[in-house]
């Protein structure tokens, strides 16, 4: 492992770190390639129950690095996360601004905790490229107008516009971004893995559930955990069977 993405456990609560302040943590091979691996082993790892992302110094993502991008880089290495994300929730702590692919991996995320004034968008046509990375399907989560608007001027908007808009959660003061966004993670890892993990596919599938799908969860030792933890009035123990 490089140090180019930062890794520390907190309870159940993986929190990751992208770790090339000086580049205004953009997206390089080395750093992509790093991400990639991190999140693919916190979603097969049944202790990992939420998962914070975040930004070292004082910029979330700046999106693709353009003199790796010159060099012949690509954002192949996670195009997997930013089209289905991973089974684990995933909370994005904005400590600054997300803008082109850094905004995409926020876009990624299920829940976003913001700095104060943030800055948030898809810059990438103001230099010649396109949002490949999720942000051309803006339009399924905000109007059209908005979207496009986005999309076509490359114009950034603040924490708290993106919150109006429904991509923010919560907007707090940059020093208490990492500490809401643990918190939140944590109230998210009380609960039953199982029905965390299908909530997220069915709500980001937008369907209904299926008969098999109602049977994973519902006959789970997990289930019947919860019921007995109820009765017993107790805090449940899972362990995501």
């Amino acid at each position: 492992m490089s140090d180019v993405v930062l890794t520390g456990q907190v309870g159940n609560v993986l929190v990751v770190t992208l770790n090339r302040p000086e580049a205004r943590n953009a997206l390089d091979t080395a750093l992509m390639e790093e991400l990639s691996a991190v999140l693919r082993a916190a979603e097969a790892d049944t202790e990992v129950r939420a998962i914070v992302l975040t930004g070292a110094g004082t910029v979330f993502c700046a999106g693709l690095d353009l003199k790796a991008f010159a060099a012949g880089a690509s954002i192949k290495t996670l195009v997997w996360f930013f089209h289905r994300s991973v089974a684990t929730p995933v909370v994005a702590a904005l400590n600054g601004a997300a803008l082109g692919g850094g905004f995409e991996l926020m876009l990624a995320c299920d829940l976003v905790v913001a700095a104060e004034g943030a800055k948030l968008g898809i810059t990438e046509v103001r230099r010649g490229l396109f949002a490949a990375g999720g942000g051309t399907a803006l339009s399924a989560r905000v109007p059209m107008a908005q979207a496009l608007e986005l999309g076509l001027t490359g114009d950034p908007v603040t924490a708290e516009r993106a919150r109006e808009m429904g991509l923010v959660n919560r907007v707090v003061p940059a020093d208490r971004v990492l500490a809401e966004a643990v918190g939140l993670a944590e109230r998210i890892a009380e609960n039953g893995p199982l029905g965390v993990a299908m909530t997220k596919k069915l709500m980001r599938e937008r369907r209904w559930c299926t008969p098999a799908e109602v049977d994973e969860v519902f006959r789970s030792a997990d289930a019947a955990e919860g019921a007995r933890a109820f009765a017993e009035r107790r805090p449940p123990v899972w362990t995501g069977r």
